[in-house]
């Protein structure tokens, strides 16, 4: 593919980005607290989880494997901060969590979907169209900054997720998390994965990284916001100074 067309695409694809985003602050996705009858063919959520997320495990591997950068160090460094994040949502996370409501079948292949694009965009810009990355691209300082903001964000999602979890395991019944982030918001989980992929375009400092930090937002932001507008409605002394994403702020 020439570059031209990549670019091309990525445009397209960010542009859907927003459309997503309008559609999902009207009506949230149809799954966890929100799921409906009527979406067709449901899945246990665990499941659910571990088929929607696989494919972002294998895909941006698969592009680095059949690439001419397998020895590459920089190259290595970006798998291995990918398969940070996605073995643990993909395969560790499902099964801390407590199973859930189910989840559309249809919503689940949607996600498998992205993830091949998504994964294809990353994988495809970092290993066969970007120039090599210099040697010295691991001390540069967007790499540095890069890592600290992926890292820092990795650590808030998965935090406010154990939150969440040990909650759940209390008490079948919607409580007031505490503790960390959720001193100030409601959903320091979804800010974490937002930070974590701002975080991978800047270390990657990449067009496709940052289409894919916009797809994060656009997806995460709305739910955010409806979880907020939950919480105040049915948990009894919620507190009122919280946000919903962004401390102090929104």
């Amino acid at each position: 593919m020439s570059l031209a067309w990549f670019n091309g695409l990525l445009i397209v694809w960010s542009a859907i980005a927003l459309i997503s985003f309008g559609s999902l602050w009207w009506k949230p996705a149809p799954y966890g607290r929100y799921f409906e009858p009527g979406w067709g063919r449901a899945l246990d959520a665990r499941w659910g989880w571990i088929l929607m997320e696989s494919p972002a495990v294998l895909v941006l591997p698969f592009w680095f494997v059949i690439s001419e950068r397998t020895a590459n160090p920089i190259a290595q460094v970006f798998v291995l901060l990918w398969l940070v994040h996605y073995i643990h949502r993909a395969w560790i996370y499902p099964f801390r969590k407590q199973a859930g409501r189910p989840m559309p079948l249809g919503l689940a292949l949607c996600a498998v979907a992205f993830n091949l694009v998504n994964g294809g965009f990353n994988g495809g810009w970092l290993f066969h169209l970007s120039p090599a990355h210099p040697p010295d691209w691991l001390s540069r300082p967007q790499f540095l900054i890069g890592v600290a903001v992926f890292a820092g964000g990795f650590a808030i999602n998965v935090q406010a997720d154990t939150v969440l979890i040990r909650l759940r395991r209390k008490s079948p019944h919607y409580r007031t998390p505490e503790g960390g982030l959720f001193r100030w918001i409601s959903c320091p989980n979804y800010l974490g994965e937002i930070v974590e992929w701002c975080g991978w375009a800047i270390l990657t400092w990449s067009w496709a990284g940052l289409s894919f930090a916009v797809w994060t937002a656009a997806n995460l932001v709305p739910r955010a916001v409806a979880h907020h507008r939950f919480y105040g409605t049915h948990i009894e002394g919620y507190p009122a100074s919280r946000k919903a994403i962004l401390p102090f702020v929104f």
